[in-house]
């Protein structure tokens, strides 16, 4: 009877979809920070 999980000689991915991840979301958190940062000096005195 075949089960829901994953065959077990599948490897896992997950490392490889948390580094994908971390990969494009640090890049994007500080260029949303910098634009912040920015902003924030743009439209203050």
């Amino acid at each position: 009877m075949p089960s829901s999980d994953s065959s077990p000689n599948q490897p896992d991915r997950r490392p490889l979809i948390v580094l994908a991840w971390l990969w494009v979301g640090v890049p994007l958190a500080y260029g949303l920070y910098e634009l912040v940062r920015k902003a924030t000096q743009l439209f203050t005195a």
